[in-house]
């Protein structure tokens, strides 16, 4: 059944892709996905972590990045490609989620040195806590920065409640972090020396529970992207850089302290 439903949740995705334009509806991809509207929208989060509806959003959000970069269509234009009838809305969901504007997306060519984490104004008046654990890997030849960030949900986009960038997979430890619930999402680009190009490989843990003044560990292992993960919307780290020290980002070794 397992599998079924993760053939289900494939097909229902490349339905998706193909009409991103469209103002699709729960039936329409519970069709798609030849399951009844009832178990549909249960069946696909219990496979990729999100609703249909948050799914659909990360893709067009996704491929408005892609014809950013790969095409020079007006935002206009590529707003109503997407599916989104404003551009005025899709500029300010697209910058919310990517973390630049689209005019400043396309311009840094994808990438970007900042990603500002929750408000230092809101975590001084907040209790908070702390996570550490293990990014791991079993392609220990890959060479590449990890970006590790807890997210109020399973989609990487927005700002982060707390992040860092390790040298390469291994421990790491986010601190200060709100006290709720959070999700551990991180990705893993390519080697300088490749430029920052290749796949992306991403990992996950959680939900994991942030209590005040406790150290709470949480590991994630990561793999090449599948067509299940929901999309990475944040703009992608500039390896390319020689310094990553930009405001909200803590430059991290591998050898990072763990909580006793």
């Amino acid at each position: 059944m397992g599998e079924a439903i993760e053939k289900a949740a494939e097909r229902v995705i490349e339905y998706m892709q193909e009409n991103l334009g469209e103002q699709l509806t729960v039936d329409d991809m519970a069709r798609a996905a030849l399951f009844s509207k009832f178990h549909f929208s249960r069946a696909f989060q219990r496979v990729t972590g999100v609703s249909p509806g948050r799914f659909l959003s990360a893709l067009r959000l996704q491929r408005a990045k892609h014809l950013l970069l790969s095409t020079s269509l007006k935002v206009a234009d590529i707003s109503i490609q997407v599916g989104y009838a404003s551009v005025g809305t899709f500029s300010s969901r697209f910058s919310r989620s990517v973390g630049l504007s689209p005019t400043a997306y396309r311009r840094l060519g994808g990438f970007t040195t900042d990603v500002p984490t929750a408000d230092r104004y809101i975590l001084a008046r907040r209790s908070t806590g702390s996570v550490y654990g293990e990014i791991r890997t079993e392609d220990h030849g890959r060479q590449g920065k990890v970006f590790v960030g807890l997210f109020p949900d399973r989609i990487p986009q927005g700002r982060p409640a707390q992040c860092a960038v390790l040298d390469r997979p291994g421990p790491y430890r986010l601190e200060p972090v709100p006290t709720g619930v959070w999700y551990l999402l991180a990705y893993w680009v390519a080697d300088e020396d490749t430029g920052g190009d290749g796949p992306t490989w991403v990992g996950s843990g959680g939900p994991v529970v942030v209590y005040p003044d406790a150290p709470v560990p949480v590991d994630a292992t990561l793999a090449p992207m599948t067509s299940l993960d929901p999309p990475v919307l944040l703009a992608l780290l500039d390896v390319r850089q020689a310094a990553l020290t930009a405001v909200g980002l803590r430059r991290v070794s591998a050898g990072a302290g763990q909580a006793n």
